[in-house]
């Protein structure tokens, strides 16, 4: 069985809450068969009104985000179902323990990054100071700024990444994604201006392939975001080829 198909079946049990969240996000186990992993569950009622996106999406757009990133092969969002459960439908995403020491993130003193980091941005630490924020040159950052512009992402933050065992990296928190107009905020802007990898352009033409009318990827995604959203998501991987174009 898989994790994706143990969320989605398995028996769903709300062990607490987990309070730092912006809308309701409890921590729960499922069990199936004998089976039982840790998730979280957001249900749709514990979701907060927001005025750039319709009410009672956020949970969709979770999966969504989950569906795009299989179709990359990236794997960079934990499985994720839209199910029933104690509070009503809503998002249950297979919880990912994160490994701490690994330095995604940092403020470094100087106007540009040291190797191995790219330059985010300038930022106030106190006392009138500023420091640069960077973060890793990490292929697995590189691969996840690629598909924050394919779904729109808007809110990728540092909290938002979690490493885990294998050398994985997994993106977490995808409420706010997929809206129609350009809301991309996130803090991987260190590869802005460069050539998009040619691992990166295989993946987004496969991308193009799987959103078209009849592809899998769309058939997908239809019952999560509407049809506007979608031939924006189609209108924006077609974008990101045809830059990657001005670079050959």
């Amino acid at each position: 069985m898989t994790s994706a198909e143990l969320l989605a079946e398995g028996e769903l049990t709300v062990r607490g809450r987990i309070r730092e969240a912006s809308n309701a996000a409890l921590y729960c186990t499922v069990t199936y068969e004998g089976q039982e992993a840790a998730c979280v569950y957001k249900p749709v009622a514990g979701e907060r009104p927001l005025w750039d996106f319709p009410d009672g999406t956020l949970a969709q757009r979770e999966v969504a985000a989950y569906e795009v990133s299989e179709a990359t092969g990236w794997r960079l969002v934990p499985p994720t179902v839209l199910r029933d459960g104690p509070y009503g439908e809503g998002m249950c995403q297979l919880w990912i323990e994160g490994q701490p020491g690994a330095e995604l993130l940092a403020l470094v003193d100087g106007e540009e990054p040291e190797d191995g980091w790219k330059a985010i941005g300038f930022a106030e630490v106190g006392d009138g100071r500023t420091a640069l924020l960077v973060h890793a040159d990490d292929e697995r950052l590189r691969r996840l700024s690629v598909l924050d512009a394919v779904i729109n992402n808007a809110d990728r933050k540092g909290g938002h990444l979690l490493p885990a065992d294998g050398n994985r990296l997994y993106g977490i928190d995808h409420g706010v994604t997929f809206n129609a107009e350009n809301k991309l905020r996130t803090l991987l802007w260190g590869w802005a201006g460069e050539p998009l990898t040619a691992e990166a352009i295989e993946v987004l033409t496969t991308l193009r392939a799987t959103l078209g009318k009849d592809g899998e990827l769309a058939r997908r995604l239809s019952p999560l975001i509407t049809p506007t959203e979608l031939d924006a998501t189609r209108a924006r991987v077609e974008t990101l080829l045809t830059m990657s174009l001005i670079h050959i």
